[in-house]
């Protein structure tokens, strides 16, 4: 990902991003190592029904997505979110839209290293209990602090690498699993007892979800996109249909594969083992690897590069936009980030870093919904991609997130009300350290 200081400021970066390329971002950032560990969650809290709840999240997530790829065509230049809020409804908006976005990586970014921890407990239980996981954290986040600040860009090349070998071994999962379990794959669903049945689907809609988000990392690139207006729609909606078809054939695998995956802390490595033996565990070990280790860099990488933009922009502390003279790197901005995600990781579980961080991203995008009316009159044109029905595409985005944010927990709601207030602290004492300067 580029650097966000460059992205917000500077439209002459090459467009190079076709739809091709567009849609690789796509779907690189919708899955993440969320699908690696939510199959159990999901069959716990919606048995028989749970492949349905990816259906169910992706029509929920779809005029969300719509709308974004609305306002995407609207803006030749990079940024995403924090364009679109600032441009609708001014700076102190952009920048909870920046922050918002900032929120939901710093807590994804969490979730995934404990993923990564409790895999690795897999083969060795001792590593994910106690004082060994903690030395396990902090050992991953710290190493990948530092290599970040010492400015290893060649770290971040190797994720195409990872990010193959991560489809190939989802996709061997479902071939095989399909092929396996042919017989007891599709469950007798009986749409009468659904809700009288013992499920949550609330619930597991709310942690489902999380394999859904990610999508609004394509938009931050759009200045590098040969033409947004018509390509950023395509992959937006091809992304989801791949993925989402994706998801549901996991899920019917593993709930076919293991008959108690709704107890298992690590659900797609039971089923791997369950099909393949201890090889397959072994296999699906380096998936998750590759995966989460795609994840963890992309975000480490890109993340407190929007927090030294922002510095720059004078929406956060001049702290946050010191550079490393030796390196060059926004050292602040990436020590910060890292010591908030350790702190994250140590004192909560995956399941629930995965609910915390969809609070954050349901303000970013009911924040990207009601900007929709508001812009459109401004700035549509012939080249752009309008929604059809007037604002109710729109309205039904903003109508998902409030029935989504009805799901969340109180826990959770509140981590996310401390970030935020976090942010408009710093926020406020930026705008009083630029005072003497105007």
């Amino acid at each position: 990902m580029p650097d966000t200081a460059n992205t917000i400021h500077n439209n002459t970066l090459p467009r190079h991003l076709g739809l091709f390329g567009l849609w690789l971002l796509v779907v690189n950032g919708l899955i993440g190592a969320g699908i690696f560990g939510l199959p159990g969650g999901a069959a716990k809290l919606a048995g028989e029904y749970s492949p349905l709840i990816y259906l169910l999240c992706a029509l929920l997530i779809l005029p969300i997505l719509l709308s974004m790829a609305e306002l995407a065509s609207y803006f030749r230049g990079s940024g995403g979110p924090v364009r679109y809020g600032t441009a609708a409804f001014g700076p102190f908006i952009g920048f909870q839209a920046g922050w918002l976005y900032y929120i939901a990586r710093l807590v994804s970014f969490a979730a995934n290293s404990v993923l990564l921890v409790d895999s690795l407990g897999y083969f060795w239980p001792a590593a994910a209990a106690g004082i060994n996981r903690a030395i396990l954290l902090a050992v991953i986040i710290a190493g990948l602090t530092l290599i970040n600040v010492v400015g290893s860009v060649r770290a971040i090349r190797s994720l195409a690498l990872l990010t193959v070998i991560k489809f190939a071994v989802l996709l061997l999962l479902v071939i095989v699993g399909v092929s396996t379990t042919a017989s007891t794959l599709l469950p007798t669903f009986n749409p009468a007892n659904v809700f009288n049945s013992p499920y949550d689907i609330g619930a597991a809609t709310l942690l489902l979800i999380y394999a859904f988000v990610g999508f609004e990392s394509v938009v931050v690139p759009a200045g590098e996109a040969k033409n947004p207006a018509r390509d950023m729609p395509r992959a937006l909606i091809l992304g989801l249909l791949l993925v989402t078809l994706l998801y549901i054939g996991i899920q019917l695998v593993s709930v076919a594969a293991v008959a108690d995956i709704a107890s298992s802390a690590n659900p797609l490595l039971d089923v791997a083992a369950a099909l393949f033996g201890p090889v397959g565990a072994v296999i699906l070990m380096l998936g998750v690897v590759a995966s989460v280790a795609a994840n963890l860099l992309g975000a480490i990488f890109s993340t407190p590069r929007a927090s030294f933009a922002l510095a720059e922009d004078g929406s956060l502390p001049r702290w946050f936009s010191a550079v490393q003279p030796r390196f060059l790197t926004p050292a602040n901005s990436i020590v910060f980030f890292g010591i908030l995600a350790l702190l994250l990781a140590l004192y909560g579980s995956f399941l629930w870093l995965a609910a915390a961080t969809v609070v954050s991203r349901l303000l970013l995008y009911g924040l990207t919904c009601a900007a929709v009316p508001v812009l459109r009159p401004k700035l549509a044109n012939c080249d752009s991609f309008v929604l059809p029905l007037g604002n109710l595409i729109p309205l039904l985005g903003i109508a998902a997130c409030v029935w989504l944010a009805l799901q969340v927990s109180l826990s959770s709601v509140l981590a996310t009300a401390l970030f935020v207030l976090l942010g408009t602290a710093l926020y406020l004492l930026a705008r009083w350290q630029a005072g003497p300067r105007k």
